[in-house]
């Protein structure tokens, strides 16, 4: 019977550490402790591809306390807009497959893709207006969270986004649930002019939840 094969041995000498090595292994490791990922493999084979690729890694902004279920949360729809906000349209193909590396559910992606009656392209701000609205309990709240998502003021601030990006996807989703009138549509939007034009074109959820405010989902 021969004898097992020794491995070599080495002395601390000759093994080479790639200068670069500790800090990307810091931040992998930091990335999915924050990420929380349902798949770690599988996240963790995305994540390298990104960085070789110089695009943005599956990574959340920050901690969200985990569940057993495989559930959308705003911290992934964040991660999911930071790799895609660069294109108008998403292939179907390249959506599944990222949505498929934070172990989001298929099902709901299928839900989400009917109801907009998406087939090939997506237009991902569109798709990302109604993921919100899958996450919250009324309209108001649904924009409110897509502001936070597109904003670029800092986190916890007043999450405003460009007035004519707001007035496209209010009406876009007040469209969709089919039972908001085009006159409360038009009634919030000339209450919301006037602040637009004292916020230099920005607007944010403190314009649309003031008490003056027509409710957005019209009632």
């Amino acid at each position: 019977m021969p004898l097992p094969t020794k491995e070599p041995m080495y002395c601390a000498e000759q093994i080479k550490i790639p200068p670069a090595l500790p800090d990307i292994l810091k931040q992998f490791t930091k990335a999915a402790i924050r990420t929380q990922p349902g798949d770690l493999l599988a996240w963790s084979a995305a994540y390298f591809d990104a960085l070789s690729a110089g695009k943005a890694p599956p990574v959340k902004n920050r901690f969200e306390t985990p569940t057993d279920e495989k559930v959308i949360t705003p911290g992934l729809l964040g991660v999911l807009h930071k790799q895609l906000w660069s294109q108008e349209t998403v292939g179907v193909d390249d959506l599944k497959e990222k949505w498929g590396q934070l172990s989001l559910p298929a099902e709901r992606l299928d839900e989400i893709l009917t109801l907009g009656n998406f087939v090939a392209n997506v237009p991902w701000l569109k798709f990302l207006a109604l993921s919100c609205t899958s996450l919250e309990s009324n309209l108001t709240e649904a924009v409110s969270l897509l502001c936070k998502i597109l904003t670029k003021d800092a986190e916890g601030g007043a999450a405003r986004i460009e007035y004519g990006l707001f007035k496209q996807l209010y009406t876009y989703l007040a469209e969709v649930d089919g039972n908001i009138t085009e006159e409360h549509i038009e009634s919030v939007i000339a209450y919301l002019d006037s602040d637009a034009a004292k916020g230099e074109g920005m607007i944010g959820p403190a314009n649309f939840t003031h008490s003056f405010c027509p409710k957005l989902s019209g009632q």
